[in-house]
């Protein structure tokens, strides 16, 4: 008996090929940067901090989803039920799934306290401990500040995360 070779319609071959190549670039996909009407559904209405909860501002909010489908969220917070010297640097929440770097540090994932007081970005434990300190970069040349946003940073893959003018880059370690 002969063996009967089956070949595959050259059709066939680039059709699966199209298939295909969506999943592999799925894959490799960029992060997107998610603004407060989608950032806002993902966020709690209120927070913990310092012994006390704190509302969310959903409106002042924004995000990042990362490739492999893990979240860095940031949103300001009504910090009025806390002390002046509190206030003044407890402006926002972060919550990240993925371990960030943020200017020269690194912060594993979790849930801290945010703001800019002089110029210096200020991440702090949900304790209310100063975690770290960075400098910032004023934007003069930014259109529209608004209280909160995340945008695209310098480098592929990096972001800088705004309170009005002061930004500070970030993005996950390599």
């Amino acid at each position: 008996m002969i063996p009967i070779r089956r070949s595959i319609p050259l059709h066939l071959v680039a059709l699966s090929a199209l298939l295909i190549q969506p999943l592999a670039t799925s894959a490799q996909a960029a992060p997107t940067i998610l603004h407060a009407a989608d950032a806002g559904k993902l966020l709690p209405s209120s927070v913990f901090f310092d012994g006390q909860s704190a509302s969310t501002q959903l409106r002042n909010s924004a995000g990042v989803l990362f490739p492999d489908g893990k979240l860095a969220l940031a949103v300001l917070v009504d910090s009025s039920g806390y002390s002046a010297s509190e206030q003044q640097k407890y402006q926002g929440y972060l919550f990240a799934e993925v371990p960030l770097a943020i200017g020269a540090h690194h912060l594993p994932a979790g849930a801290y306290g945010i703001g800019v007081v002089s110029g210096q970005f200020i991440v702090m434990d949900i304790g209310g401990r100063n975690l770290f300190q960075s400098p910032t970069t004023h934007d003069a040349a930014m259109v529209r500040p608004v209280p909160l946003q995340i945008v695209a940073g310098t480098a592929p893959g990096s972001f800088r995360l705004c309170l009005g003018r002061n930004c500070i880059e970030f993005r996950q370690p390599r």
